[in-house]
């Protein structure tokens, strides 16, 4: 029986790590965690916030996925879109999931995430 996402595996091309981590921390507020040293030799990096993880592992012939994408649900998100606009991320607010406020956002390296908020509590 499955109980729980663990957590979301994303790709990004080699050498973006510092790239990500600006994103995924500074704009995000994510923080970032420990890879195992053995995998921590095939580059990437590892962030969290609560109990989500969001793990960047590298693909040397990385393409952005269009539709696939996290998504991840939120408290403020007004005030959350708001910050990371004024941090320089594209936020783009979409009215079509019923019952929700939601905007989408994209990583450096393209990668598509989906903020949400239930207008209800549930």
């Amino acid at each position: 029986m499955i109980t729980a996402v663990d957590h979301v595996q994303l790709a990004a091309p080699p050498g973006s790590e510092d790239r990500l981590r600006t994103y995924y921390v500074d704009v995000l507020g994510m923080t970032e965690i420990p890879k195992p040293p053995v995998l921590a030799a095939r580059g990437g990096c590892w962030f969290q916030a609560g109990g989500v993880q969001l793990h960047l592992g590298i693909e040397a012939d990385f393409r952005p996925a269009n539709k696939a994408h996290p998504g991840l649900r939120v408290t403020g998100i007004e005030a959350y879109g708001t910050r990371l606009a004024a941090r320089g991320a594209r936020v783009d607010w979409d009215e079509h999931l019923p019952g929700h406020r939601r905007f989408y956002s994209y990583d450096p390296v393209g990668n598509r995430l989906e903020f949400l908020e239930p207008l209800t509590a549930v």
